[in-house]
């Protein structure tokens, strides 16, 4: 039997951040009552007319030129004809014919290496309602319809469920970066379609194609990607891949199974037409160039840098720009030239420690980078300790007051040589006999000075400079 391989697309569908929804009026926000942000042009009422939304626009076009695609010379929408109880026109407004991105590529990290991504098209559409299914009945609820939504289809060119999800959540943070969308599953604003095939090694053919619809969250794109593997490749070894037809399924969660919805052998055919109620418009290279410059460094490109130009680990510059809110903190601390390692620890222990427990977005934090700087030098200088300084942290969040407020002569660590030197001689003296003890090798007796100095301080002495001292000491 010849080694098979899978051969993955996707399709990734996010919903877009805007006051407004994509063709009216309505409230663009996300609610769990029904029916509560719509206009007439979402019911399809007669008479209404729909009306673009520049800024979803503005937004899609970022996204194209994030993906290296190319533009469109005019803009223009299509109808995309078919029946469903969820979609009140009849017809849905997309992008067929000139969608506001084709042949993008792209890089990505899987495991620690770049593969490439190819993207055939990204384009800006309209959402459908959703319908909500009780034991007897399904209700619509319209607050979906009309909501703006970039499709995002890639080329086959994913062959493992890891790859794929990589991409999605790279294309996450793209989103959430570009500040286009919130990209959050939960609120089902990302749904991905996935299409699977496996082929021979050395077959030049892709095999046949299965799509599974709708899957809303990333450990479900995984599951469903290696069961369908799994499924097309054990009818194969056995001699039954006629079985594997052209069809749409759904991934069952309870399960773990893919289910078998309707067969896809014939496409669909949508009649498509332009959508003749919004007229065609060029798009300006200067409006493009303008929008090029408001797309933010993105998170791959960060993390390489904090990688190559700061020694940071892999580990570590993936969780600083897991989240731009604290990759942007980060880079302010590197702006006010605090030690990039040091600003590092902070924040991936004290800090997110700090802002996961409460629930707190790290721009609410009161501890700024400028505090945070005063905090490590006061450290950097041996003013205080590392014991001290988180204990200054934790008193700085709560009471919002500086650094210099929690500082006194009552708590300064001493870090002067000579007055230190002075307190061990004296600890030292009195101590003749386990002194004695350590020079023949009851090496551990060490720590019991340290402790005499810290007691003989309560605490105060810089611990890094007195074990300086004793082991010159103690020679």
């Amino acid at each position: 039997m010849k080694k098979q391989i899978a051969v993955i697309g996707l399709e990734m569908h996010c919903e877009l951040k805007s006051n407004s929804k994509v063709f009216s009026s309505a409230r663009n926000s996300y609610s769990e009552i029904p029916n509560v942000n719509i206009a007439p042009v979402d019911m399809a009422f007669p008479g209404t007319l729909p009306v673009v939304n520049k800024k979803c626009v503005a937004d899609a076009l970022k996204m194209s030129m994030t993906l290296n695609c190319k533009q469109p010379e005019y803009m223009y929408f299509d109808r995309k004809n078919y029946y469903y109880p969820d979609l009140p026109k009849g017809y849905q407004i997309t992008q067929m014919n000139a969608p506001v991105g084709v042949d993008g590529k792209i890089e990505i990290e899987v495991n620690d290496k770049l593969i490439p991504v190819y993207i055939h098209d990204i384009h800006l559409e309209e959402d459908a309602a959703s319908l909500d299914h009780f034991f007897d009945t399904s209700n619509i609820d319209y607050n979906r319809a009309g909501v703006p939504l970039l499709e995002l289809v890639t080329e086959p060119c994913f062959h493992s469920a890891d790859e794929a999800v990589a991409f999605l959540e790279h294309m996450r943070r793209v989103y959430q970066y570009c500040d286009v969308s919130e990209a959050d599953t939960k609120k089902g604003q990302i749904r991905c379609d996935v299409n699977v095939s496996i082929m021979d090694e050395d077959a030049t053919e892709l095999g046949t194609k299965v799509e599974i619809k709708n899957v809303n969250s990333f450990g479900g794109v995984h599951d469903a990607i290696v069961y369908e593997i799994e499924r097309q490749t054990k009818l194969k070894e056995e001699g039954r891949y006629s079985e594997v037809e052209q069809e749409t399924r759904r991934w069952d969660e309870e399960s773990g199974t893919t289910i078998r919805m309707r067969s896809k052998v014939d496409a669909i055919d949508y009649k498509y037409f332009v959508e003749p109620n919004i007229p065609k418009y060029k798009i300006s290279k200067e409006w493009l160039e303008k929008l090029r410059k408001e797309i933010p460094r993105l998170a791959l490109e960060r993390k390489q840098d904090y990688i190559k130009n700061y020694g940071l680990s892999s580990y570590d510059a993936e969780i600083l720009v897991k989240d731009k809110e604290i990759s942007d903190y980060f880079e302010e601390c590197l702006n006010l030239k605090i030690d990039a390692k040091s600003a590092t620890n902070w924040i991936t222990t004290q800090i997110l420690g700090y802002i996961n427990k409460h629930d707190l977005s790290i721009n609410d934090l009161y501890l700024t980078p400028t505090r945070l700087k005063d905090l490590i030098e006061e450290t950097n200088k041996g003013t205080i300790s590392s014991k001290q300084a988180k204990d200054i942290f934790f008193k700085v969040i709560e009471e919002k007051k500086d650094i210099k407020d929690f500082i006194s002569k009552d708590n300064v660590q001493i870090s002067d040589k000579e007055e230190l030197t002075k307190i061990i001689d004296e600890i030292l003296s009195n101590n003749q006999s386990q002194i004695e003890e350590y020079k023949n090798g009851r090496t551990n007796i060490f720590d019991y000075f340290v402790g005499q100095v810290m007691k003989n301080t309560r605490g105060k002495a810089n611990p890094v400079l007195t074990k300086e001292i004793l082991t010159e000491k103690l020679k």
